[in-house]
């Protein structure tokens, strides 16, 4: 017999009503899908097979997030990003588009630019000088006349999907993919309320794993494990009471902020996380009279009423997007916590041969207030996991994940046994699926097609 406490609902949470805000983010319950209770197989985050089948049927075929688009603002700013073993140019054009291209000489294969940001009139590769143009063209090949076979026969570097929305700049390896906003349906609607374009990043760090970016991805898309490696945000958020919703590609989940998890007590007094929350919000809560449980509404009511005059813009949220964290994840490796006055978005990124490793980007913004000056731009750091701290919480993750990875290789382990607070994970796994194999039956968890599994 396996003993364990049921958590009941021991608070109330009230939520928005969807009607409230026509014109926001939906704030209404999309219906669970039956994706059947089959294990997530180990072998999933630990073959090279796997790997290499991910590669070639999902990370080639879908949207990638390459940058901020305001990294790019003038003619000859680039992001050069790196995916799995392709490392790609985003340009912004004289014509104010963007263009991406493979980042690659057409020479002997050298890389034209490290992975970064920069501004360039032209790429010119170091090893040769082979130069190409801000649209990809060849524009010299020095001593062109002692080729016998001419210039590459196109003349110029291949050409890849590349669109900006959300005030991001994304790409694709698959020449015929779907339009961007097709592929990210529904959460455009869901997320432009939120006015990205007027958060400044605040930081810019890439971490090393020795985890799947699968596993990653895994323990940001559930709450479940907040009682087991975050005891402390017990007592700033209900990691209880969530609303999981799974769209076609995508997912999201609403926790409740400033509030108390049913797992614990209600304190006599306000607990020091939800204190910094009420400062925040520009509260006193040396003068605050109510109840512990009421300070969530109440820092609702307070933002609403003073956001103008702070110079904040909240028209388009709704009262529980004021404190509570709406936190969506975009297939296949974009995690976003999103807030009235801050975004944390974290990109997992895949190790070009490793299945056992993998880079984790770490990008904050805040919101700028109306009137206020643009701050600097923070300096990207990249470093392995342990070498630097990147905050309590990320912290608790990081110090778990190579764990999790080192326990998937025991014979012992077949796989995921999910409960339904880990609904999004089986949600990814079978949009995962779907690309790798087509179509897969849920209650089987077998691919309807011939395709067959790894």
């Amino acid at each position: 017999m396996v003993a364990g406490a049921d958590v009941r609902r021991q608070v109330d949470v009230i939520r928005v009503d969807p009607q409230s805000f026509p014109n926001g983010t939906p704030a209404e319950k999309a219906e669970d899908p039956d994706l059947g209770h089959a294990i997530i197989p180990a072998e999933r985050y630990t073959s090279a097979d796997f790997m290499a089948r991910e590669w070639a049927m999902m990370w080639t075929r879908v949207w990638l997030l390459g940058g901020r688009s305001d990294d790019i603002k003038e003619p000859g700013d680039y992001i050069c990003t790196d995916i799995g073993r392709e490392s790609v140019l985003i340009v912004r054009q004289p014509d104010g588009s963007v263009r991406a291209f493979p980042n690659v000489c057409l020479h002997r294969g050298n890389k034209l630019r490290p992975e970064g940001r920069g501004t360039v009139e032209q790429f010119r590769c170091i090893y040769h000088h082979w130069t190409y143009g801000l649209d990809g063209t060849i524009q010299r090949i020095p001593d062109l006349g002692t080729f016998p076979q001419g210039a590459p026969p196109e003349g110029r570097l291949p050409s890849l999907p590349c669109a900006e929305w959300g005030s991001f700049v994304w790409f694709s390896l698959n020449p015929d993919v779907e339009p961007l906003q097709a592929y990210l349906d529904p959460l455009p609607q869901h997320l432009e309320p939120y006015r990205f374009e007027r958060m400044a990043m605040k930081r810019d760090i890439t971490v090393e794993w020795d985890c799947n970016w699968k596993a990653s991805v895994d323990a940001f898309n559930e709450s479940y494990h907040v009682q087991g490696i975050h005891p402390q945000l017990l007592w700033y958020l209900d990691d209880v009471n969530i609303q999981i919703d799974c769209y076609a590609r995508h997912n999201r989940y609403l926790i409740p902020f400033a509030t108390i998890s049913p797992r614990v007590a209600v304190p006599s007094s306000i607990p020091p996380a939800i204190d910094e929350i009420m400062r925040k919000a520009g509260m006193d809560p040396a003068e605050y009279e109510g109840r512990v449980t009421d300070i969530r509404r109440d820092v609702q009511k307070h933002m609403r009423a003073n956001g103008a005059k702070a110079g904040k813009d909240y028209s388009r949220l709704n009262d529980d997007q004021l404190t509570d964290d709406y936190h969506y994840m975009i297939f296949p490796n974009v995690t976003l916590n999103t807030h009235a006055d801050d975004l944390m978005l974290f990109r997992q990124r895949p190790h070009p041969t490793d299945p056992d490793k993998m880079l984790y980007d770490i990008w904050t913004f805040e919101l700028v207030p109306d009137g206020e000056d643009w701050p600097e731009r923070p300096k990207h750091q990249h470093f392995r996991h342990g070498d630097k701290s990147i905050g309590q919480v990320l912290d608790q993750d990081a110090v778990n994940l190579p764990t999790v990875q080192k326990g998937m290789h025991s014979s012992a382990f077949k796989g995921l046994w999910l409960g339904d607070q880990e609904l999004r994970i089986r949600h990814f796994h079978k949009v995962l699926d779907d690309y790798l194999f087509g179509p897969v039956d849920a209650k089987t968890a077998q691919p309807k097609t011939d395709a067959g599994r790894i």
